[in-house]
């Protein structure tokens, strides 16, 4: 289904979904607003009002003075003199996430490109001719959008399947002509944060899902380990007030209602080791970080993070050079994402030590066949905390790394991208970690001492592992089953029973109103507080 980018900025929902491959459509207002912007920047340069990477040099030659017959050159060099990212191409996902967000910057109206550039990305993006995006070399915004907009010129590379190709021959292949920047536009393709907003978007979704079968997994693991239910009393973990750590208690009460196994050793002890207990608290917090972090992602698609910004009208335009193209609190936030989601896959490391050591397992040593010629999943665990420790080393946030750049010009560095490009992998480490777990439990299930039954959607999981591989024997390569379990976690969601309190509400009518007004107004503060939050 396609996502229409109306007068309501995308929300990190739908820019997700445009990464996951749905078409990304501009109404017809939306494309209004972009031309509008483009007749202010003409006024702008036909009146020589100096204006910031218009009729200017860009970082400290800001004050050089372009004129108008150089101001094409300018747009155009621009582009090649930014785009300088190293390493391997990002994924199609993350790439189209960036060019999602990019769209959705322009459909404020405030950047001043024209809708041919606005058309050109839009058209990228519903052909799969996905421009090849280096992944690194950039501290804050730059590199990225840059090799993103060479295509639009014809120059850069593009993969489509299997195939790598020149901007200008897959142009050609879908019938367009390669675009000649003009005044700005070159400055607008590159500016601003749709780097980091669209990859923090992919970081969400990412993160949710993982979160979500770190719950189902977390009670088998739990049931394995014969924990006490009451851990997860309603009424105890009310006592705390987190959204999310409620929502964990009872998805975990769900989740393992009606198990025999439970059920044959409640009071057996007064409370369980904190990797079992502390399921609701971990998780729950974790899901508290991406609440708050989805606020903030969807405050950055519903503000104008243009250097300059263009407003007023064709008889009074305006032009403002400020610094809103500085990522600083979406990168606090994708910090505050990756640390949190690291600690979650740190305990689900524990709990797998757990469940293959035979000292407090009551099973058998490394869920392994007996007799010392199978190892199991001894070094399935070492793998697990292996990643553990990568993600500790990818946690350090990246917001503090400052650095100075462009002659003392940008002395402030807040490298946003790379915050979200580290979330994502920390978020990948967690998925293979949990993805361990999975078949973890799974085999202790097929080899619990306890003649009792599991809770039918525990049971409904281990079936759902079990058509997939079958238990282990040391008799194939474990990595293999492993990759199974890791691509089942990263292509559905778990059979996780219903909680209350699970879908995001959607916006009231009111802020709905209160948003409207805000972008007649031109108000960007009044937009961020009245724009639609992540809906269902």
């Amino acid at each position: 289904m396609a996502v229409i980018r109306t007068d309501r900025p995308l929300n990190w929902r739908e820019l997700a979904a445009v990464a996951a491959g749905e078409p990304l459509v501009l109404s017809e207002a939306a494309r209004a607003r972009v031309a509008a912007a483009r007749v202010l920047v003409e006024q702008i340069v036909e009146r020589g009002i100096r204006a910031y990477g218009v009729n200017t040099g860009v970082g400290a030659l800001c004050d050089v003075i372009v004129s108008p017959s150089e101001q094409r050159a300018l747009s155009r060099n621009i582009l090649m003199s930014h785009a300088v990212g190293v390493g391997a191409p990002l994924g199609v996902a993350e790439t189209r996430a960036i060019m999602a967000a990019a769209i959705n910057n322009f459909a404020h109206g405030h950047s001043g490109v024209r809708l041919e550039i606005a058309d050109q990305l839009v058209a990228l993006l519903d052909s799969g001719y996905i421009p090849e995006v280096p992944a690194f070399g950039s501290v804050g915004y730059l590199s990225h959008m840059a090799h993103i907009a060479l295509v639009c010129i014809g120059e850069g590379h593009v993969r489509h399947g299997s195939e790598r190709i020149s901007g200008r021959e897959a142009l050609t292949r879908l019938g367009r002509e390669a675009l000649v920047l003009e005044a700005k536009e070159g400055l607008s393709l590159i500016n601003g944060t749709p780097c980091v907003t669209g990859l923090a978007a992919l970081a969400l979704a990412r993160a949710e899902r993982v979160l979500d079968w770190t719950d189902a997994i977390a009670a088998m693991s739990f049931e394995n380990l014969r924990g006490q239910l009451a851990a997860f009393d309603a009424d105890s973990l009310a006592l705390r007030v987190s959204p999310g750590l409620n929502l964990v208690g009872e998805r975990m009460r769900n989740a393992l209602a009606d198990s025999g196994i439970l059920a044959s050793v409640v009071g057996q002890r007064t409370q369980d080791p904190l990797s079992m207990r502390t399921i609701p608290h971990v998780h729950g917090a974790a899901r508290d970080v991406l609440d708050a972090t989805a606020d903030v992602v969807n405050r950055e698609l519903a503000s104008i993070t243009d250097n300059p910004i263009v407003a007023g009208t064709p008889e009074a335009p305006r032009v403002y050079s400020q610094a809103h193209a500085v990522g600083a609190s979406i990168a606090l936030a994708m910090d505050s994402l990756a640390t949190a989601i690291a600690q979650v896959a740190a305990m689900a490391e524990r709990r797998l030590d757990r469940l293959v050591n035979p000292l407090v397992s009551g099973l058998p040593a490394f869920l392994a066949e007996p007799g010392g010629t199978c190892s199991g999943f001894m070094i399935a665990q070492y793998t697990a905390a292996s990643l553990v420790a990568q993600n500790r080393r990818l946690a350090a946030p990246a917001s503090l790394d400052g650095g100075i750049t462009s002659g003392l010009q940008e002395d402030h560095l807040c490298h946003a991208t790379p915050a979200a490009l580290k979330a994502l992998e920390i978020v990948d480490n967690t998925g293979r970690i949990v993805a361990i777990e999975l078949l973890a439990a799974a085999q202790a299930y097929d080899l619990q001492p306890v003649d009792a039954s599991r809770a039918p959607h525990t049971d409904a999981l281990w079936r759902r592992v079990r058509a997939v591989v079958p238990t282990y024997r040391d008799d194939r390569p474990l990595a293999d089953d492993m990759a199974a379990a890791f691509r089942l976690i990263g292509e559905a969601a778990p059979p996780l029973p219903p909680a209350s309190g699970n879908v995001p509400s959607t916006p009231a009518q009111g802020d709905q109103a209160g948003f409207a007004a805000a972008r007649a107004a031109n108000d960007p503060t009044a937009v961020a507080q009245h724009a639609p939050q992540s809906a269902a």
